[in-house]
């Protein structure tokens, strides 16, 4: 290892207003932000923990399962914070997918090791659950599992179904669970697309919940103990956030952003995400090895009539525009693809999934060279099969849509019980 987790958080990009928290750990790296931005800003919930003096955690050993989002609003990593405060005993670090410090690419994790910022022992725990789980946390020694992780929003990015692990494995160890919130970078006033059907369960979707699920962490969090328990209930604490409002997208919450996978490097990628990660269940590029990934896909041999098409439909608050790019590894590596860039005009009315599912169908209607992958993968992705025989059978946006709209229905109003936020 030849770099830190400071020296990659410090080639992490940030925007927004930054601040400081106060006289906890180490000084901030940031000079102190202006009043009116400091009034204005998102607080974490790690800050909420901090200002009540650590209290949930009093007398534990604790592990923390996090990665390089898991920042205060001045940029320091929430491990080195508590690593360096009497008040807190952190004995362990948990790393989700891409691990602790995110240098591992989709489908991959960071070999267990120590940080060597803190010494402490770092565990893996991306593909383990149930009681192999459990038995890494009885091995770390700790009494309650944190977690905090920036989630971007869709059903299937893996975070949340960590978070889910975590709290059944903590059941079963019996230890307790705190999930410190943070804002969904989407915004949070609607659930969209289908809900998964438990045949279609995986690791990018445990339970029936909708695509986009328009929800925090803590909230999915209550959820998941709510209505999916597991057979032990689990100890659950959850700290939410001030300032944050449902219908807020991240570059509103006056926090640093930092990317939480490799391919998602800014606000904008996250957005478009929901929709445009369903190529990952066609032999089309959903944009990796690009510098703007999920906002361009596309394919060799692919022309401007695919554009065309996309425009066509008129979805609200996003162009479709003519693409070319060339990706630097993953599908089509080194070759020059012709495709689609997504540009989002009016984000409030841009629906993600609706996008992504209009550029399947006309991907279909205008490239011969269109195929699933043969493992149906989209099948998971899109929680079932009717999305993959829908657009087979040359169905529209509209007709694919009406036929989730009752199973998202029946989620919007258990979600409804769930959520922390105006």
């Amino acid at each position: 290892m030849t770099l830190s987790r400071r020296g990659l958080l410090g080639l992490a990009g940030t925007t927004g207003a930054l601040g400081t928290l106060g006289a906890v750990g180490a000084a901030p790296v940031r000079p102190p932000e202006p009043a009116a931005a400091a009034a204005d800003r998102v607080r974490t919930g790690f800050e909420q923990l901090a200002a009540d003096g650590y209290a949930v955690l009093a007398g534990q050993r604790v592990g923390v399962v996090t990665n390089p989002t898991g920042i205060t609003a001045d940029a320091r990593h929430l491990v080195d914070v508590l690593h360096a405060d009497a008040r807190v005993k952190l004995v362990a670090v948990f790393g989700p997918e891409h691990g602790f410090r995110g240098t591992a690419q989709a489908g991959e994790s960071e070999a267990a090791g120590r940080d060597p910022a803190t010494g402490l022992p770092v565990y893996d725990t991306y593909g383990k659950s149930g009681q192999q789980l459990a038995d890494v946390f009885t091995a770390a020694g700790i009494d309650t599992v944190v977690f905090d992780v920036q989630d971007v929003g869709a059903r299937f990015y893996t975070y949340i179904w960590t978070l889910y692990d975590c709290m059944r494995a903590a059941a079963l160890a019996g230890k307790a669970v705190v999930v410190l919130d943070r804002p969904n970078p989407v915004g949070g006033l609607r659930a969209a697309g289908p809900v998964l059907e438990r045949a279609y369960a995986s690791g990018v979707g445990r339970e029936p919940i909708a695509l986009a699920h328009g929800m925090t962490v803590a909230e999915l969090a209550l959820l998941f103990n709510g209505e999916f328990p597991a057979a032990q209930p689990v100890r659950l604490s959850t700290v939410r956030m001030t300032g944050w409002r449902r219908d807020s997208f991240f570059g509103e919450t006056g926090l640093p952003w930092v990317p939480p996978s490799p391919n998602v490097p800014t606000p904008d990628t996250a957005l478009a995400y929901a929709g445009t990660c369903l190529f990952e269940g066609t032999n089309l590029s959903e944009g990796r090895g690009t510098t703007t990934p999920f906002e361009v896909v596309g394919a060799e041999g692919v022309d401007r009539r695919w554009a065309e098409a996309a425009q066509a439909l008129g979805l609200p608050g996003v162009w479709f525009r003519e693409a070319y790019f060339t990706p630097t590894f993953s599908k089509f590596a080194g070759k020059v693809c012709g495709g689609v860039r997504l540009i989002v005009h009016d984000r409030a009315a841009f629906d993600p999934v609706r996008a992504g599912i209009g550029l399947l169908v006309t991907a279909k209607r205008t490239w011969s060279g269109f195929a699933w992958r043969t493992d149906h993968w989209i099948d998971q992705l899109t929680g079932s099969d009717r999305v993959r025989r829908m657009v087979d059978a040359g169905a529209g946006v509209e007709e694919i849509a009406a036929d989730w709209a009752a199973g998202l229905e029946r989620f919007a109003a258990v979600r409804g019980r769930y959520l922390l936020y105006p």
